[in-house]
């Protein structure tokens, strides 16, 4: 489970946005705001979640959704009901016509709703930047992922809804942990469905030794690993560990850490304004020379470039 936490650090790392919508129908949201991932649940009345593709789903108390970005989508308390109002990037949110709604339908703490007393209660949790290190677990998941409250039981989802209209010290802290363990324990719910086609990375957490050394390689990718010493440090044979892994996780061990070694450095080339070479320190290459060559044999480009496009 470390190792799932492990990606999201990139998401988590720019924070998370998190409010209770609290409405009384009619109404309807049309969701615009290309965040990667968003996390809902409905704590009383129901919604509708209608994705621009694909099949309308039904949210109900103990239900949670994950919507996967950049695709828009209307969350509604019909199927058909139309929009009135937009939420674009940043969490904007505005009429059809672009008027905005904001100070209208601010109800209190972290509260967001066209009334006080609203028959129907969602919990919304958005991660509204993008990261290549939370890629893989994107690259997981269905463009919509709804786990109903019969398959499922989560504590959290309780908690969550009683700590999220408190203003105290810490609470950004708190709620931002809380929606991480939620969002994990969900995924975790799907990937462990029957018939579920978990990524191979995922099955193979499961592994004595292979699922040691990808922790290893999660929580420490700077180190200066070697096929040898990562078999070491997971008590197997050097060419033990390189057969079992790439058999499991579908790559070589030095690939799968180059491969989180260039994630972390495009992040950081990314949020940061570190030099080339700090960053190549950072994520364990010796200098920028080396982290350049490696980054442009996968990706294509340089780092600089890879910065300046962004």
């Amino acid at each position: 489970m470390d190792a799932l936490a492990g990606l999201l650090d990139g998401p988590r790392a720019k924070g998370a946005f998190l409010l209770r919508m609290v409405m009384e129908p009619p109404w309807s949201v049309r969701i615009e705001d290309r965040a990667p991932l968003c996390l809902m649940c409905v704590t009383e009345g129901e919604a509708w979640i209608v994705p621009d593709r694909g099949a309308a789903v039904p949210l109900r108390p103990g239900d949670i959704a994950i919507s996967r970005g950049p695709e828009p989508y209307t969350v509604a308390h019909r199927a058909d009901a139309p929009p009135h109002a937009v939420i674009g990037p940043g969490g904007v949110c505005t009429t059809l016509s672009g008027e905005p709604l904001a100070e209208s339908m601010h109800l209190g703490v972290r509260t967001w709703g066209n009334a006080v007393d609203g028959s129907t209660t969602v919990l919304v949790g958005t991660y509204p930047m993008d990261g290549e290190v939370g890629r893989r677990l994107l690259d997981a998941l269905p463009p919509l992922l709804h786990l109903p409250a019969e398959v499922w039981n989560c504590p959290l989802m309780p908690f969550l809804g009683e700590e999220i209209s408190r203003d105290e010290p810490g609470q950004s802290v708190v709620l931002d942990r809380v929606l991480d363990l939620l969002l994990i324990a969900a995924v975790r719910a799907w990937f462990s469905r029957p018939g579920a086609r978990a990524p191979a990375w995922y099955r193979a957490l499961a592994d004595p030794v292979v699922g040691r050394a990808l922790r290893l390689l999660q929580n420490d990718p700077a180190h200066p690993w070697t096929v040898a010493s990562l078999a070491a440090a997971a008590g197997a044979s050097r060419a033990g560990l390189a057969r079992r892994f790439t058999e499991l996780v579908g790559e070589p061990p030095m690939t799968y850490l180059t491969g989180r070694r260039l994630a972390l450095a495009a992040d950081l080339l990314r949020e940061t304004d570190a030099t080339v070479e700090s960053v190549a320190r950072r994520v364990g290459y010796s200098s920028a020379f080396a982290l350049s060559a490696s980054f442009k044999r996968v990706r294509g480009i340089s780092p600089q470039e890879h910065r300046t496009r962004l």
